[in-house]
């Protein structure tokens, strides 16, 4: 069995920098984690990727293309669709060795998350190349510091679980990026509570529209609450505790090492004789 994180995000959460430093800390724990990049248009991080698709198409190549001559979003989707069509390549560059560890590290483009189905075909393929999969959310943390922010990024989330039917992991990136005056707001919202995310736009003043769809914000608020559908995990890359117990979670979800052998050495000390301590007695 292989395993994958599927790191996904509107541009900008965080992504790339994530998989740097999960692949660090994995480095660090003597664990090997390797990480692809699947962003065609990506120009800089921080990790040596195993695979990187840039080497197969890159979104300028689409841009200055004559018969293609797409925009750099259509172009983004044309480049998964090309990987897609050009499977044997990635298999290849991916190998076939037991209990590998990848991070795929996805563009930043909503859509492809949520209503296309170009990522949900690559998870296909990743499964039937044995992986276990799992998708990992990231939402900047500075964008969901009041009541309708976070019930917009918590949608954002439930939209792409249902898309992607994947075990899923919600990450609440540059937690350290964050005043403590903004911590303590966020805290309300971690478990999520209708009343609390109702309350926090009340505060901030009811507009016409907010007036007027106030039964409607209050009705996602009790579907999340009740369902327990999304859950966020807030995550500060400079704290050590906090990426391991980050990286704990992601393995349960998708059952890494729970096949491997039980190490036992502790146990295989001579015991003492109970009797001949008993007859020394």
């Amino acid at each position: 069995m292989r395993f994958a994180q599927l790191v996904v995000g509107p541009a900008g959460s965080g992504k790339s920098t994530y998989c740097s430093a999960v692949a660090q800390y994995g480095a660090d724990m003597n664990r090997n984690i390797e990480v692809i990049n699947l962003d065609p248009a990506a120009e800089h991080f921080d990790y040596t990727p195993l695979v990187d698709i840039r080497e197969l198409i890159q979104v300028q190549d689409t841009m200055e293309d004559e018969e293609l001559h797409f925009g750099p979003n259509g172009g983004l989707v044309f480049c998964i669709e090309y990987l897609l069509e050009n499977a044997d390549w990635l298999r290849t560059r991916l190998g076939e060795h037991e209990d590998d560890y990848i991070l795929f590290d996805c563009p930043g483009q909503i859509e492809l998350y949520t209503h296309l189905t170009a990522i949900k075909r690559l998870i296909t393929l990743l499964q039937d190349w044995n992986f276990n999969v799992c998708s990992v959310f990231l939402m900047d943390v500075q964008f969901m510091t009041d009541g309708s922010k976070f019930l917009s990024g918590t949608m954002a989330a439930l939209s792409i679980m249902v898309n992607l039917e994947l075990p899923h992991v919600n990450i609440l990136s540059k937690m350290d990026l964050l005043s403590k005056t903004a911590r303590r707001r966020l805290e309300r919202f971690l478990e999520p509570d209708s009343h609390a995310i109702l309350g926090d736009i009340e505060l901030n003043g009811l507009s016409a529209f907010n007036l007027k769809y106030k039964s409607l914000t209050e009705s996602f608020g009790k579907l999340i609450e009740d369902y327990s559908l999304v859950r966020f995990i807030p995550l500060n890359l400079k704290n050590h505790e906090n990426m391991g117990d980050l990286l704990i979670t992601i393995d349960n979800v998708i059952q890494y090492g729970e096949d491997q052998d039980i190490k036992t050495k502790d146990f295989e000390e001579e015991e003492p004789d109970v009797f001949e301590n008993l007859t020394n007695e």
